[in-house]
């Protein structure tokens, strides 16, 4: 009898027989985790190396790119909507990222000139007057320091106001610019909730705190309330091309009614300087940095760590079966308050 007491006080129970393979399956997993990163770091590195960093003569950017702390002209581009980040990640795309990057590079050993390389058709108006304030701070801390706008396919409504904040302006001769101004979209559904039954009844705290709400009619007071908003935010905005672009608010008014130029248009208009390319905008910054080198070196710090970083993101939720990440499309549908953002992109 004790032989069998002690038999059975011997014998694993059914825990223990279970517990040793899922250790063994969570090491598997852990380890092919850690490989798959491992691949995934190299891949994204050969990757980041081979591909180009925009639609046009990216070739320029990516034979120039060096990391030497000889005197070089530093290269931030700047693509799609200009919003906030949501998460705060260092390697999202958002304002106040790509404001750190701007001040980075203003603060590195070499750098004599920082080219803004837009391809955006604006975004809210605190992010993108997060950017633009961060640059008027570089430039009184570092007089020194010139900063170069080029402009890709859009640049437009925010994106120009970017570049309103720069010495000089270089755009494509087809590339769509202007739509200086501002928009603050509020739908109005309540034919749609009447159909399905829907209805609202918010409780507030003031007759106004509602305001902009789907769910009724907008009142005359309200739009004047909100017209008024515009306006001011309008009136920031045509100051900082006055400024920026040494014109009299007189002229740039006329300019500024929401329309969209061709960069030849804007050219001759006085909203940009010059005609050119990515070599054109690298060799003018380079020049007005005092930089004499025929092929005068860039850096782009912390482009290409952001993009891997991104990468290896999405592959991690998708093996750890959290799903690809979702990449917002702001549009004059999809966002709200007020807006430097051209609805057309």
């Amino acid at each position: 009898m004790d032989e069998i007491n002690a038999s059975a006080a011997a014998a694993p129970g059914p825990d223990a027989h279970a517990a040793s393979p899922r250790r063994i399956k969570r090491r598997l997993v852990t380890g092919l985790l850690v490989l798959h990163a491992a691949a995934l770091l190299a891949a994204g590195v050969l990757v980041l190396r081979a591909r180009n960093g925009g639609p046009k003569d990216e070739d320029v950017k990516s034979k120039l790119l060096s990391l030497s702390p000889k005197d070089s002209v530093g290269w931030v581009s700047i693509r799609g909507p200009i919003m906030s980040s949501q998460s705060g990640k260092p390697w999202e795309h958002g304002s106040e990222q790509w404001a750190r990057r701007i001040e980075q590079l203003s603060e590195t050993k070499g750098v004599k000139a920082i080219v803004l390389d837009i391809n955006s058709p604006g975004g809210s108006v605190g992010a993108v007057q997060e950017i633009y304030s961060r640059i008027l701070r570089i430039k009184k801390e570092h007089p020194s320091l010139k900063f170069v706008a080029l402009f890709g396919d859009v640049a437009a409504s925010g994106g120009y106001y970017l570049a309103a904040a720069c010495d000089k302006i270089v755009a494509h001769p087809g590339t769509l610019t202007g739509s200086i101004g501002v928009i603050f979209s509020v739908s109005n559904m309540e034919g749609l909730f009447a159909k399905v039954g829907y209805k609202m009844d918010p409780i507030k705290s003031g007759k106004h705190k509602d305001i902009g709400s789907p769910a009724r009619p907008m009142t005359a007071e309200e739009r004047k309330i909100l017209q008024d908003l515009i306006d001011d935010a309008y009136g920031q905005f045509v100051q900082a091309v006055a400024d920026g672009r040494k014109l009299p608010v007189e002229v740039v008014k006329p300019l500024a009614d929401g329309r969209i130029y061709s960069g030849s248009q804007a050219l001759a208009n006085k909203l940009v300087d010059q005609l050119g390319d990515s070599k054109d905008a690298l060799m003018l910054a380079a020049k007005m940095g005092g930089i004499t080198d025929e092929k005068p070196r860039v850096r782009r710090d912390g482009e290409k760590f952001s993009d891997l970083f991104e990468l290896l993101e999405s592959r991690a939720r998708l093996v750890l079966g959290a799903g690809p990440v979702s990449i917002p499309l702001p549009s004059a549908m999809s966002t709200h308050g007020m807006m430097y953002l051209w609805p057309g992109w």
